[in-house]
C-alpha cells in the first residue's frame, strides 16, 4: 500500500515539474514573439518587411534556445503537438490535458509580460483581422509542417536536433505561410491580448484554431503512413522528455 502511494505521489510530481515546465517555455515563447513584435514596430515603422524579419529570428532563436533548455523535462509548447504526442501513445489523456492548459495559460501571462515590458496596458484586445481562406490555408499549411518535422526528426533518431530544427522550421515558416505561421493555438489565444504587430482579433482566432488542428491531424495521418510502428514512434517521443 504504501509502495503504491509512493508511486502515485512521484507520478504526481513528474506530471507537475513537466506541466512547470510548459507553463515557463510558453510563457517565455509569448514574450519573445510578442516582445520582438513590439520591438520591432517601434524600430523599423513603416517597414513590415524588416518588422517580420526581426521578429521571425527572435521567435526561431527563443525556440531554440527554450527547447534545448526545457527539452529534458517536457518541451511541446503547443497543444498541437501535445495532442499529436497523446495519439501516438507518449503521454496520457490526462497529462495532455493538464499540458495545454499550463501552455495556454503560459502564451496568455508571456502575452502580459511583453506588454508591460514595453509599457502598454497589460491586456490591450487586438484588432488585427487576419481572415480569409489564403491565410486558413496558410495555418494548415504550417502547422502540417510543424509537426511532421517534429515527429519526423524524432523518428529518424536524431533527437538533439529538435530544437534547432523547430526554430529553423518556425522562421522560415513566418516567411512561406500567408498566415506567418501561428501554428499554435495556445500561442494564438495569448496574442489576442495584445494589440501589436503580433496581436490577432479574437474574430479570427476560432478558424486558425480549426485550421491548426486539421493541421496536425493530417501531420499525424502522414506521420502514421512514414512511420507505421506507433508504439516506436511513442517510445522516440518519450525519450525526449524522460524524467
Amino acid at each position: 500500500m504504501r509502495s503504491a502511494a509512493s508511486s502515485t505521489r512521484a507520478a504526481a510530481d513528474v506530471l507537475a515539474r513537466k506541466a512547470f515546465a510548459e507553463l515557463i517555455g510558453s510563457m517565455l515563447l509569448a514574450a519573445a514573439v510578442v516582445g520582438s513584435g513590439i520591438a520591432a514596430q517601434r524600430l523599423s515603422p513603416h517597414d513590415a518587411g524588416l518588422e517580420l524579419l526581426e521578429n521571425s529570428l527572435v521567435t526561431g532563436a527563443a525556440l531554440v534556445a527554450l527547447i534545448l533548455a526545457l527539452g529534458p523535462v517536457s518541451a511541446a509548447f503547443n497543444p498541437v503537438v501535445t495532442l499529436a504526442e497523446r495519439a501516438f501513445g507518449a503521454i496520457t489523456t490526462r497529462a495532455a490535458g493538464v499540458f495545454i492548459a499550463a501552455q495556454v495559460v503560459g502564451c496568455c501571462v508571456g502575452t502580459i509580460v511583453a506588454n508591460l515590458m514595453f509599457e502598454l496596458a497589460a491586456v490591450d484586445i487586438s484588432h488585427h483581422e487576419r481572415s480569409g481562406s489564403g491565410l486558413w490555408l496558410g495555418e494548415v499549411v504550417a502547422t502540417f509542417g510543424l509537426v511532421v518535422v517534429v515527429f519526423g526528426v524524432v523518428r529518424a533518431g536524431r533527437s538533439q536536433l529538435v530544437a534547432v530544427a523547430v526554430g529553423g522550421y518556425i522562421t522560415a515558416a513566418y516567411w512561406f505561410t500567408s498566415s506567418t505561421s501561428f501554428a499554435n493555438p495556445a500561442i494564438s489565444v495569448g496574442r489576442m491580448l495584445t494589440s501589436s504587430f503580433a496581436g490577432i482579433a479574437p474574430s479570427s482566432v476560432p478558424m486558425f484554431l480549426v485550421m491548426q488542428l486539421l493541421g496536425g491531424a493530417l501531420a499525424v495521418g502522414a506521420a502514421m503512413v512514414l512511420y507505421p510502428d506507433p508504439n516506436q514512434v511513442a517510445g522516440d517521443v518519450a525519450q525526449l522528455d524522460a524524467p
